[in-house]
């Protein structure tokens, strides 16, 4: 019998485990295995891998220091925003930590409390209601077992399974939109020296990027799903290839989604013992897709919240969760900005900022 099983072992399920796991007997679950390096159930996360200020923030205030052997080549002190719609772009200093993401996640499951117990190569199945809390089933090196908890957290990302679930009972439920990202690494000899920020409403009403690492840069793009969203993909490139990128030798491609919540009623904390935290509650920044820092933040409150018990433990989280959404209302207050043609444009044109 768990106090808390928690589906997900990225930033905000290891971060809600650590904090948790001297004073809640709990299990931590999660499809990859995040402690042997040489598995060959090797399931990179799709993620871009840049930590933006506001999650070197939530890292500093709970505690952490990134070990240098989770940091990539170059560390980024400016993004380069490139307008293809209006065919401007310009260069502002921002400050970004630049790491290798599956380095990441398997730092956090590194320093987790002993009493932690874990549960990788495993898939969550579903989970049913019994006297005192909840029974879950998942299958775990293709074996199907099940545990018996008071408390489930899902932390398992834009397509939570846990979410899904309570969305039987709660037919009301606001979903955050959906996106696709893909991601395509790309060998590079060229040094570049920033992160790069891509518009275009041809493309997509999100956004596109290209990140370095090492030896390669990374392009991605955030694209609606059933919209033609492989040949956006690759409409991206041309336009990019004729702006001077070198994108010809390709090494592998990923992809994700991704929840872009524009309505405050699409971040949800979960309902009775049944938790969401990180992209599963919705709590992802709208304006950039950024979500280490909600992760972290959303765990450390549901943290706070159990610092009390279980019993109860939801309304209090609710009422924490109110800061994100007041964050999250600013970041929407601010995409217009970002996304409409003619104010971006304005903007940048202006040279505000830039440098």
């Amino acid at each position: 019998m768990y106090d808390v099983v928690i589906i997900g072992a990225g930033p905000a399920g290891s971060t809600l485990a650590r904090l948790i796991g001297d004073k809640y007997k709990v299990l931590l679950i999660d499809k990859r295995d995040l402690e042997n390096e040489n598995s060959n159930n090797r399931i990179n996360k799709c993620c871009g891998g840049l930590l933006a200020p506001d999650a070197q923030k939530m890292i500093a205030k709970l505690g952490l220091g990134i070990p240098k052997d989770v940091l990539v080549d170059p560390q980024l002190f400016a993004v380069k925003t490139i307008d293809l719609s209006n065919n401007i772009e310009r260069l502002y200093q921002r400050f970004y930590y630049n790491m290798d993401r599956e380095k990441f996640d398997r730092w956090l499951v590194s320093i987790l409390p002993v009493g932690v117990d874990k549960k990788f190569n495993a898939i969550f199945k579903h989970y049913t209601e019994i006297s005192g809390g909840y029974e879950v089933t998942f299958t775990h090196n293709r074996r199907e077992l099940s545990t018996k908890t008071r408390l489930i957290v899902g932390a398992d990302g834009a397509l939570s399974k846990i979410r899904k679930s309570i969305s039987i009972y709660r037919n009301t439920l606001n979903t955050p939109e959906k996106y696709v990202s893909i991601q395509e690494w790309f060998e590079c000899s060229e040094r570049m020296p920033y992160f790069t920020a891509i518009f275009d409403e041809e493309v997509s009403d999100f956004y596109s990027w290209i990140i370095p690492k090492e030896n390669y840069i990374l392009l991605g793009a955030a694209l609606r799903p059933r919209d033609n969203t492989r040949e956006k993909y690759e409409q991206l490139k041309s336009k990019l290839k004729q702006f001077g990128f070198n994108l010809e030798h390709r090494v592998k491609t990923e992809g994700a989604f991704i929840n872009r919540t524009k309505k405050l009623s699409q971040l949800y904390a979960g309902r009775d013992g049944i938790a969401l935290v990180g992209e599963a509650a919705g709590a992802i920044s709208p304006s950039s897709a950024e979500g280490f820092s909600y992760a972290m933040k959303s765990a450390l409150y549901l943290a706070e919240s159990l610092d009390e018990g279980i019993d109860g433990f939801m309304d209090r989280y609710i009422k924490k969760v109110k800061g994100i959404k007041t964050n999250l209302l600013m970041k929407n207050l601010k995409s217009p900005a970002m996304y409409n043609p003619r104010l971006r444009y304005m903007a940048m044109k202006s040279g505000l900022q830039s440098i």
